[in-house]
């Protein structure tokens, strides 16, 4: 889930609060150079060719890299490890640009009514870059990784309801679930589910089917990797080799594209981003996406279980100066909904909640709060998190609403303040479905339940709408789990952000995707070099 933001935010002018509100999607995503805040168009180059070419070096300078990395798919938690992860192994199930999902390692698929049997047809032909020949026993074993009690991989609760999964077939798996999922293609395309020969465990030189072979991986540092020429997707893997370079600071990352020294960026700097449309030979490559910052109470921890002070968290918020001051409007208001307006099955009538003082003040009087209450903050949940937090505060506060901002050091959030302390900023970058948005963060039982929001109903419905196939009679369903989460969860949500990526002008095939920023990860093999 989690990828440290490099973002640089800064409070920048006003902008119109109902153009945000009132904004819908296309399908599709922009690919324009130089698009202005909110999707508004500079210019209309594409960044697609379609002629694409093979040879070339291709240059990625990323953020998200750790020291602590390992190329063990259980193991990851930021962009730069899995990008270089999805360079070198494969997908069963992949969800592309539109949010639908698409044919990998699985060629094709077939559930049953009401969703608790899918089979599965393994694809012929692919071969791992040990020469091995890809059997349906490799992905068996491949998605057991992710299971079991003991299990802390990140895609284990999407995984949950699986309790059956045998080859019943010398091209076939059949899959079979505790409860129906008509969404479970997406727990099967989380970046963490990725394919490697039966019984692998040298993750320090992963083995795998995809457009290249390993060649070096330095933690935190940089990734190297060669083309592998029998790849199986001949509309994939144009560039020779690839090379990943850490770039965690924003600044770094930014000179870097501009001065040529890399090919692409993400987590562009959206405060100077004007810097970077006068760069000639840089295009900017923008979507919506389902990033959202978030301010964590719990639900099951007092004084936060007292929905009143929710309640009055939720209207002491000014979110319109939340999002100009972390994302310089580069992305649109958040109503304490974890779901997206790019997601279909987003919940349009819900009632906006805004900056209201006097309501924040009532409700904060009802609660009758008796203890300190502390917001732990820090730049690990994304960059300038700390100093939006002592905003929060003062807008908090002059509804008469008051906390402490307690700053807690990066290195240690995510293990020892995350999920542990009732009141904290995080972040999540989404996922491709509702329903598995719900599922990881919200069910009662799920491990990331990072607002510790429990509710038997919620459960319930949840599962109801997992397993109804038809989408009209499910859309209604998910309507109301987003109300629920909304209108009781301990979810402040202020802002959902835009990916902003950077390409250079010889970069062709790049298409921008609502679920990750690099082409969802796959910048690397999706791209070729003009001559």
């Amino acid at each position: 889930m989690h990828e440290f933001d490099a973002q640089n935010p800064e409070i920048r002018s006003a902008v119109n609060r109902r153009s945000f509100l009132g904004q819908t999607l296309s399908a599709g995503a922009l690919t324009l150079t130089g698009c202005g805040k909110n999707g508004d168009e500079a210019g209309s180059e594409t960044v697609v060719d379609a002629t694409p070419k093979r040879g070339g070096s291709l240059k990625i300078g990323i953020a998200g890299g750790s020291p602590n990395d390992s190329l063990d798919p259980r193991t990851y938690t930021d962009t730069m490890i899995f990008n270089v992860a999805f360079a070198i192994m494969n997908q069963v199930v992949e969800i592309d640009e539109n949010n639908d999902p698409q044919p990998s390692l699985f060629k094709s698929w077939e559930a049953s009514e009401g969703a608790t049997k899918w089979v599965f047809k393994v694809r012929s032909g692919v071969t791992f870059h040990n020469g091995k020949t890809l059997e349906p026993e490799d992905i068996v074993y491949s998605i057991n990784l992710h299971r079991g009690p003991d299990t802390k991989s990140g895609a284990a609760d999407g995984l949950k309801s699986l309790v059956g999964l045998k080859v019943t077939d010398k091209d076939e798996i059949t899959m079979t679930l505790a409860e129906g999922d008509a969404d479970f293609l997406y727990p099967l395309s989380d970046y963490h589910v990725l394919v490697v020969p039966k019984d692998f465990k040298d993750w320090s030189k992963p083995v795998g089917t995809g457009a290249f072979t390993f060649e070096s991986f330095n933690p935190g540092v940089s990734a190297t990797a060669k083309r592998y020429p029998d790849y199986w997707n001949s509309h994939r893997g144009f560039v020779d080799d690839v090379t990943f370079t850490c770039i965690n600071d924003t600044a770094a990352r930014m000179n870097a594209i501009m001065s040529g020294k890399v090919d692409i960026i993400h987590r562009v700097d959206t405060a100077t981003v004007d810097l970077l449309k006068r760069v000639r030979n840089v295009q900017l490559v923008m979507a919506r996406g389902g990033y959202h910052a978030i301010y964590a109470a719990r639900c099951d921890t007092a004084p936060f279980s007292d929905p009143n002070l929710r309640k009055a968290l939720k209207y002491a918020i000014d979110r319109e100066q939340l999002l100009r001051f972390l994302f310089n409007g580069y992305g649109a208001i958040g109503n304490d909904n974890p779901i997206p307006v790019s997601d279909p099955y987003f919940n349009k009538d819900l009632e906006a909640t805004v900056y209201d003082p006097d309501k924040a003040k009532f409700y904060f009087g009802k609660a009758n709060v008796d203890v300190p209450l502390v917001l732990s903050a820090s730049d690990a949940a994304f960059n300038g998190a700390v100093d939006a937090a002592l905003l929060f505060q003062s807008n908090a506060k002059a509804a008469g609403v008051k906390f402490d901002v307690k700053k807690e050091p990066a290195d240690s959030f995510w293990k020892d303040v995350w999920l542990k302390v009732p009141f904290c900023e995080s972040y999540w970058a989404g996922r491709p479905a509702a329903t598995q948005m719900f599922t990881t963060a919200y069910r009662s039982d799920a491990v990331w339940n990072d607002t510790g929001f429990k509710d038997p109903k919620f459960d319930q419905l949840l599962a109801d709408a997992k397993k109804e196939i038809d989408k009209d009679k499910r859309r209604p369903m998910i309507y109301e789990l987003q109300r629920i989460v909304h209108t009781d969860g301990g979810a402040i949500i202020p802002a959902f952000k835009d990916w902003v990526d950077a390409i250079g002008k010889r970069v062709k095939g790049y298409k921008p995707h609502h679920m990750f920023d690099l082409c969802n990860g796959r910048a690397a093999e999706k791209v070729w070099i003009a001559a």
